[in-house]
C-alpha cells in the first residue's frame, strides 16, 4: 500500500519533514491536497474511501517512523550515558590534579611572604644602621669641626664654604648644628668655642646677606632663590626676607603726597551731615591701587625666589598694612578729627571699607605654607637640631589669617573698648543738640523763670543719653559716661558754643513748629550712624551698640523734640485766659507728635529691632526702654488733650452764661420773632464747629472719635443744666426749639451716633415748651419722652410760664403724687435708657476711655499699625 502512495506523500511520511517546524494542519492538508482536488474534478457523489485508505496507509507508516526513531533514541541514550561516565571520570582526574596544583602554589606563596617579611626586616635593620652611621658621621663630624673651633682652626669649613652653592648648604647645616650643640656643650673652654662658632656664624649670615643683596641688584632670581634656601636651612631665612623686604622699592622710593586741592569738595563736604557719605579719598584710592598692582607682581618673584613665599608675603603685607595704609589711615582721621567728629567717623568708615575691599582681593593671592629643605638637611639628626631654628619660618597660618588680623590691628585703636561708641553717640548727639537749636531757643521763652531752662536740660538728656547704653550692665556704667564726656571735651559745652551762636540769631513761630522732615533728617542722620556701628563694630557687640544709640534718638526725637513741643502746649493751655476763646493750634502739635511718632516707631522696628535679633535679653530691654518711652510721650499727649477738652468745655459754659434771663419769654414784638437763634447759641455751635474742623483735620480713628464723645457728652451734660434755668413762653418755646435744633444739626456733624441720640432726646425735651397744656399728658405720656420717668422732667416743665395753672392737673393725671389708685408713671413705664441719660447730668469723662499711643507688645514685634488708630492702638 505505500508503494501505491504519491511520491509528494511518500516525501512527507519520512522523517526529514519531522525535523523542522511542524503544523498538523499543514501535514494534512498536503496529504488531502490531490485528492480533495479529484474529488472536485468528479461530478459524482463524494467519496471518502480514497481518503480513508490514504489516512490509514499513512498512519501506519507514521508507526512505522515512530518505532524507528524510538529505537535510535534508545541507542543514542545508551551512547550517552556511556559518554557521561567517561567524562565524569576525567573530570574528577582533572580535578585531583587542579587541586594539587592550588596546593603547591599556596605552598610556594606562604614561603615568598616568609622571604619578603625577611627581607624587609633586613631593609629596615639596613636603614636604621645606615641612619645611624649617617648621624655618627654627623656626630663624628661636628666633633671635628667643634675641636678645630675650639683651636681656631676654620680652614676646612672655608674650603667648604668655597666648593660653590652645595658646599654653602653643606656649611649652613653645619654652623646650625654646630650653634645647638655649643649650648649644650659643658666642657673646658667651652665659651671660647661658642664665641668662634658664634662670630663665624655671624661673618656667614652677613656673607650669605650681601650675595643675595648683589643677586638682587643683578636681578638673578636663581642665586637669590639659593641664598634664600641656605639661609633658610641656616636659621630660617627671616634676616634674608627682612632684607628682601626692607629694600623693596614700595616702601623706600615711593614718596606720597595727598593733593588737597583734588579733594576740597570731599573735606567740605565731610562735616555736613545731609551730604553724602564719601566712598574714597584720591591719596589713599592711589595707595590702594599701587598696592593691589605690586602684590601681583610680588606674588610671582616671591614664588620664583624664596622657598617659603606664604611666609615672605606674610611678612611684605604685614609692613604694607604696618607702615604704609596705618600712616595713610592716621593722617585721614586725624585731619577729619580736628573737623568734627563726624568728619573723623565717616572717615574711618570710609578706610574701613576700602581696606575691608582691599583685603578681599588681596585673599586671592594665597600661597601654599609648604617649607621644602635642602637635600643636605633630611636626616633624622637634622631634625632633632632644627627646631629651634626654622620655627620662625614653618608657620602654618595662611595669607587670609594674617590679612584679617592685621586689618583688626589697623582699626584696634579706634573701635577697641567703647571707644568708638562713646565718639559715635558723641557726634549724633551734638548734630540733634546743633539741629534743634532754635526749636529749643523758641520753646524755651515758655519756661522761662524755672529753676533750669529748657535747653540745659535737653544738653543734660541728650549727654546722658549719648553715654549710657544700658540698665542692665551690660555696658557702660555712669562714672564711665561722665569719663567719656570729659575725654572728648563734653557734648553740653559743645552745645553751649551752638547755643551762644544761635542766640545772635532771632528765632521765629516756624522754628517752633514740629515738621515731619525734621524727624526724617534725624532719623536719616541716625541710620547713617547705625549703618557705621554695624560695620565697625564686631558682632557680639553689634546689639549693645544699637540700644546705646536708640538711647540717644529717644532723647532727641521722643525728650528734646515731641515733650517739648507737648510741654509747651501745656503751658501754654495752663496759661490762657480763660475769658478769651480757647486756640486750637494745640490740635495741630499732637497731630504733628502722631506723624513723627508712627514715623520714629516704624524706624525702631523695622531697623534696630532686627539688629538686636542676636541677643535675646538685649533685644528685650530695647522693647522695654522703647515701651517706657512711648507710654511717657502717650501720658503727656492725654493730659494736653484733657485740659484742652476742659477749656473748650469751661468755654462752651461760659457762653451759655451770657444766655438772657428772657431769652426764651420775650414779648410779642417783631424783633423777637425776627431772631432765629440767641447769641450763646450761635457762639457755641461756632466754637463746636471750629473744634470739629480742626479735630478732623488732626485727629482720626479712635482718637477722633473719643474726643468727639467726651465733648459732646459734657456739652450735652451742661445744656440739660442750662434748661433748667429759664422760663419759656409760648414764643420762646420756638426761640428755645430753635436753638436745640441748631445745637443738634451742629452735634450731628460729628458723625457719633451715641450723641445723635443725646441731642435728639434734648431737642424733644424742648418740645415740651411748645405743646397745649391739653395735650402736654399724652405728649410726655405716650410720645418718645413715655419712657422717661415723669419726676425727672418736672425741672423742665417747671420753666413753662403756664406750669402754675396745669401743675395741679398734671399731678393728677400723671401721678406724681400717692394716691389711692396707683403708684405713678415710674411703676407702670419703667426707667429707660433715655431715663438714666436724665439721672446722669454729671459729665461722662470717667466713663469714657483715656487715648493712648500704641506701645510695642511683648512680642517686641510691631503690629501692623492702623493709621486711623495710632494713638490708641486699637482698630478703629
Amino acid at each position: 500500500m505505500f508503494q501505491d502512495l504519491d511520491p509528494a506523500i511518500k516525501q512527507q511520511l519520512s522523517l526529514q519533514s519531522f525535523e523542522g517546524k511542524f503544523d498538523v494542519k499543514d501535514f494534512i492538508g498536503g496529504l488531502s491536497e490531490k485528492l480533495i482536488a479529484q474529488s472536485k474534478a468528479s461530478s459524482g457523489p463524494f467519496d471518502p474511501k480514497p481518503f480513508i485508505r490514504t489516512l490509514e496507509t499513512a498512519v501506519d507508516q507514521l508507526i512505522t517512523v515512530r518505532k524507528d526513531v524510538q529505537t535510535r533514541t534508545e541507542q543514542m541514550e545508551k551512547s550517552v550515558k556511556v559518554a557521561e561516565r567517561e567524562y565524569s571520570k576525567k573530570m574528577a582526574e582533572l580535578n585531583r590534579g587542579f587541586e594539587a596544583v592550588g596546593q603547591s602554589f599556596s605552598g610556594m606563596e606562604s614561603k615568598m611572604n616568609e622571604v619578603g617579611r625577611t627581607a624587609i626586616r633586613i631593609g629596615e635593620e639596613l636603614e636604621s644602621v645606615h641612619h645611624q652611621r649617617q648621624r655618627g658621621q654627623a656626630a663624628h663630624d661636628l666633633i671635628d669641626y667643634y675641636n678645630q673651633f675650639s683651636r681656631d682652626d676654620i680652614a676646612k669649613i672655608d674650603a667648604l664654604k668655597k666648593e660653590g652653592k652645595e658646599g654653602r648648604r653643606q656649611v649652613a647645616v653645619l654652623l646650625r648644628r654646630l650653634s645647638t650643640v655649643a649650648r649644650e656643650v659643658d666642657l673646658p673652654n667651652a665659651e671660647k668655642t661658642r664665641e668662634n662658632i658664634d662670630k663665624y656664624c655671624e661673618k656667614f649670615e652677613k656673607d650669605m646677606l650681601h650675595l643675595f643683596d648683589r643677586a638682587y641688584r643683578r636681578g638673578d632670581p636663581k642665586m637669590m632663590h639659593h641664598c634664600a634656601q641656605t639661609l633658610l636651612d641656616f636659621n630660617g631665612g627671616a634676616s634674608c626676607v627682612q632684607v628682601y623686604v626692607n629694600q623693596h622699592d614700595f616702601f623706600i622710593n615711593r614718596v606720597r603726597e595727598s593733593d588737597d586741592h583734588a579733594d576740597n569738595e570731599l573735606w567740605e563736604r565731610l562735616p555736613d551731615p545731609d551730604a553724602s557719605i564719601p566712598s574714597t579719598e584720591s591719596a589713599l584710592e592711589e595707595l590702594f591701587r599701587e598696592i593691589r598692582t605690586t602684590v601681583g607682581q610680588e606674588v610671582q618673584i616671591v614664588q620664583a625666589v624664596f622657598p617659603n613665599p606664604a611666609y615672605v608675603m606674610q611678612v611684605f603685607l604685614q609692613r604694607v598694612f604696618a607702615q604704609s595704609i596705618q600712616q595713610q589711615l592716621e593722617l585721614l582721621v586725624n585731619k577729619g578729627a580736628v573737623i568734627s567728629d563726624l568728619a573723623f567717623l565717616r572717615l574711618l568708615q570710609m578706610v574701613h571699607q576700602q581696606t575691608t575691599q582691599l583685603v578681599e582681593d588681596l585673599k586671592g593671592y594665597e600661597l601654599p605654607a609648604i617649607i621644602p629643605r635642602s637635600p643636605v638637611d633630611k636626616t633624622d639628626f637634622t631634625r632633632q637640631l632644627s627646631t629651634t631654628a626654622s620655627g620662625s619660618a614653618a608657620t602654618a597660618a595662611t595669607v587670609s589669617t594674617m590679612l584679617e588680623t592685621a586689618m583688626e590691628e589697623l582699626f584696634v585703636p579706634y573701635t577697641e573698648g567703647q571707644r568708638y561708641l562713646e565718639r559715635e553717640s558723641k557726634s549724633v548727639s551734638e548734630l540733634y543738640a546743633s539741629f534743634l537749636t532754635n526749636f529749643t531757643r523758641y520753646h524755651e521763652r515758655t519756661h522761662k523763670g524755672g529753676k533750669s531752662s529748657l535747653f540745659d536740660r535737653m544738653v543734660n538728656q541728650l549727654s546722658t543719653a549719648a553715654t549710657t547704653t544700658s540698665t542692665s550692665g551690660t555696658s557702660t556704667t555712669s562714672a564711665q559716661a561722665a569719663a567719656a564726656i570729659l575725654r572728648y571735651g563734653g557734648l553740653s559745652a559743645s552745645v553751649e558754643k551752638n547755643k551762644e551762636k544761635a542766640n545772635e540769631e532771632p528765632v521765629t513761630e516756624e522754628d517752633g513748629q514740629l515738621h515731619i522732615i525734621v524727624a526724617e533728617t534725624m532719623l536719616k542722620w541716625h541710620a547713617e550712624a547705625v549703618g557705621r556701628c554695624v560695620e565697625l563694630s564686631s558682632a557680639n557687640d553689634v546689639p549693645k551698640h544699637i540700644f546705646a544709640l536708640l538711647r540717644v534718638l529717644a532723647a532727641a526725637i521722643g525728650s528734646s523734640y515731641l515733650e517739648t513741643a507737648i510741654e509747651t502746649v501745656q503751658t501754654r493751655i495752663e496759661s490762657a485766659d480763660p475769658k478769651t476763646e480757647p486756640s486750637l493750634q494745640p490740635l495741630a502739635i499732637l497731630h504733628g507728635v502722631d506723624l513723627i511718632s508712627y514715623l520714629w516707631q516704624q524706624y525702631v522696628n523695622v531697623a534696630l529691632l532686627p539688629l538686636a535679633s542676636t541677643s535675646v535679653t538685649v533685644r528685650r530691654e530695647m522693647v522695654v526702654f522703647n515701651n517706657q518711652t512711648i507710654s511717657r510721650i502717650e501720658g503727656a499727649v492725654n493730659n494736653v488733650l484733657q485740659r484742652m477738652i476742659d477749656t473748650i468745655l469751661s468755654w462752651l459754659s461760659l457762653q451759655l452764661t451770657k444766655q438772657k434771663r428772657n431769652d426764651f419769654k420775650p414779648r410779642n414784638d417783631d424783633l423777637s420773632f425776627a431772631r432765629v437763634n440767641t447769641e450763646p447759641c450761635i457762639a457755641c455751635c461756632e466754637v463746636l464747629e471750629k473744634v470739629r474742623d480742626a479735630a478732623k483735620e488732626n485727629l482720626s480713628g479712635k482718637n477722633l472719635e473719643v474726643f468727639f464723645t467726651e465733648i459732646g457728652v459734657a456739652f450735652h451734660g451742661l445744656l440739660l443744666e442750662h434748661l433748667k434755668k429759664f422760663p419759656v413762653n409760648a414764643t420762646g418755646g420756638l426761640m428755645l426749639a430753635k436753638d436745640l435744633k441748631l445745637y443738634q444739626d451742629t452735634i450731628s456733624t460729628f458723625s457719633i451716633p451715641s450723641l445723635n441720640e443725646r441731642f435728639e432726646f434734648l431737642r424733644q425735651l424742648g418740645n415740651v415748651f411748645l405743646v397745649r397744656p391739653d395735650i402736654l399728658k399724652s405728649y410726655i405720656t405716650e410720645g418718645y419722652l413715655g419712657r422717661i420717668d415723669a419726676a425727672l422732667l418736672r425741672p423742665y416743665l417747671a420753666q413753662r410760664s403756664d406750669w402754675g395753672q396745669a401743675e395741679k392737673g398734671f399731678n393728677d393725671s400723671t401721678g406724681l403724687e400717692d394716691g389711692a389708685d396707683g403708684r405713678g408713671l415710674k411703676d407702670r413705664f419703667g426707667m429707660g435708657r433715655l431715663s438714666m441719660i436724665m439721672k446722669d447730668l454729671e459729665p461722662l469723662r470717667d466713663h469714657i476711655p483715656p487715648m493712648n499711643m500704641p506701645s510695642l507688645p511683648a512680642g517686641m514685634s510691631m503690629p501692623s499699625l492702623n493709621r486711623s488708630s495710632r494713638f490708641t492702638g486699637t482698630s478703629s
